[in-house]
Parts: C-alpha cells; sequence; structure tokens
C-alpha cells in the first residue's frame, strides 16, 4: 500500500467533509419540502373532513325542515 503525505491526507478530508456539508444540505432541504408537502396535505384533508361534515349538518337541518313541514300540512289535513 502506497504512502500518503499528511498533505494529500488532509486534501482528500476537506474533500470529503465538503462533499458530507452538501449532501446534508440537500437531505435538509429536501425533508423541508416533504414537510411542507405534508402540511399541504394535512390542511387539504382537514378542510375535506369539515366540508363532509358541513354537508352532513345541511343534510340533516334540511331532513328536519322537510319533517317539520310534512307534520304541519299533516295536521292542517287532520290526519296528524
Amino acid at each position: 500500500m502506497e504512502e500518503r503525505s499528511t498533505r494529500e491526507v488532509v486534501a482528500e478530508t476537506a474533500r470529503d467533509v465538503k462533499w458530507i456539508c452538501r449532501t446534508l444540505a440537500r437531505m435538509e432541504e429536501q425533508g423541508d419540502r416533504t414537510e411542507e408537502r405534508l402540511r399541504s396535505l394535512e390542511g387539504w384533508q382537514s378542510e375535506t373532513v369539515g366540508e363532509a361534515r358541513r354537508d352532513r349538518q345541511i343534510a340533516a337541518g334540511a331532513g328536519g325542515v322537510v319533517g317539520g313541514a310534512v307534520a304541519i300540512v299533516l295536521q292542517m289535513m287532520g290526519w296528524g
């Protein structure tokens, strides 16, 4: 095995450290983008759940109104 000088080892180490720093920075950026996408999906899901809940509440309210109207009509006709 060939002996390397201290200068060569230091140069190689410096290159490795720079590569590691760049790689870590890219990983961090990717993690940030992933987190942003997750937050966006969570917001969309929350919005969708809220819309579904609101639709169910509207349907229940409409059903109550229709039921009440039917009861009034039946009473007016003498059937209730």
